[in-house]
């Protein structure tokens, strides 16, 4: 187990899309020495997290109360997967932004370092803003991006304070990519286009993808890293285990695909003839819509990681026929 099963594990965003799928990993993984934290409302999330295993449950208001106490009933958590966080990119309250993304992530940091607490959170390919200065996973380069929108700054800033600080000695932070999978349902329009297409194709027969506003791209051909689910959990949890691992990490496929690819593999997931709409992409998004991503791996890689284990088409179909159609979530 590499330690994980030593001390208790605190993963916050646990109710989450990819907090759950690592709640997930960690139970196939026999473990169950998990506090899970998140901040549950009236949405259906709590579905994610009830066939899963695990042994207690704190409120994202209440773990904040504890840390910033040093509160004893923490001291067993030697594991932190700081997952938690407004991952909007449409969300517009700023100052939101920066108290439940910047000030968790610096105050739990803060905390778990002089507790020698393993400390594994999320920071986002959206720090890469356009791709204008490429996006390669180097510390270097961190004060030179430039994120599109306020939930990509929020994460870039503590990034930002991590390179200052050199904490990228000891820390690792995962800049995740357009990621997809089972326990997404609760995300209304942040959905991924493999969920909301699923419902398109039942009720139209068609898949709706964006025009493009840009020459060197036709309609479809904008390119994403697609990474599913299941393979972000391996890779987090490899890093994570994995001591001589710190730093930044991007957290991909390592390979751009078109939505056009994507669309394709749900139809063939579900044995349905190919209908494309192509419609207007709404203007307020249109000047910070990133064309082309592609996660460059090669640090992921030189850990020992051996690369994803779904390709793109194997991972849609068992997305769609094995949780999409009987509508299921992961299972412990």
């Amino acid at each position: 187990m590499n330690g994980l099963e030593q001390g208790k594990i605190l993963v916050t965003g646990g109710a989450g899309f990819i907090g759950s799928a690592l709640i997930w990993g960690l139970n196939r993984l026999g473990l169950q020495n998990i506090l899970v934290c998140d901040q549950l409302g009236q949405d259906d999330k709590w579905r994610n997290i009830a066939p899963l295993q695990f042994d207690d449950y704190i409120s994202a208001a209440k773990l904040l109360e504890l840390v910033e106490a040093d509160s004893p009933a923490l001291k067993e958590i030697q594991w932190v997967f700081h997952l938690g966080a407004c991952s909007s990119t449409t969300e517009l309250d700023a100052g939101y932004l920066m108290e439940n993304n910047y000030r968790y992530t610096k105050t739990l940091c803060d905390w778990a370092l002089p507790r020698s607490a393993r400390f594994v959170y999320a920071s986002s390919a959206a720090t890469y803003g356009d791709g204008a200065m490429g996006m390669m996973d180097d510390e270097a380069k961190i004060e030179s991006l430039r994120p599109l929108n306020a939930y990509g700054y929020s994460k870039q800033i503590f990034d930002r304070r991590a390179k200052r600080r050199a904490l990228f000695s000891t820390i690792v932070g995962l800049k995740y990519f357009n990621v997809f999978g089972p326990n997404e349902w609760h995300k209304g329009d942040m959905r991924s286009l493999v969920n909301k297409a699923y419902d398109q194709v039942l009720e139209t027969g068609k898949i709706r993808l964006f025009r493009s506003y840009k020459p060197l791209f036709k309609d479809g051909e904008q390119m994403r890293d697609f990474l599913y689910v299941k393979d972000a959990v391996d890779m987090t949890i490899h890093l994570a285990v994995t001591r001589g691992a710190s730093g930044i990490f991007n957290l991909g496929s390592g390979e751009a695909r078109t939505w056009i690819d994507l669309a394709n593999a749900v139809f063939a997931a579900l044995s349905r003839p190919v209908q494309i709409e192509f419609i207007e992409m709404p203007e307020v998004i249109r000047d910070k819509y990133q064309y082309f991503t592609e996660a460059n791996i090669e640090r992921l890689k030189a850990t020992g990681y051996q690369g994803p284990k779904f390709t793109l088409e194997h991972a849609v179909t068992d997305y769609v026929q094995n949780y999409l159609v009987p509508h299921r979530h992961m299972e412990a």
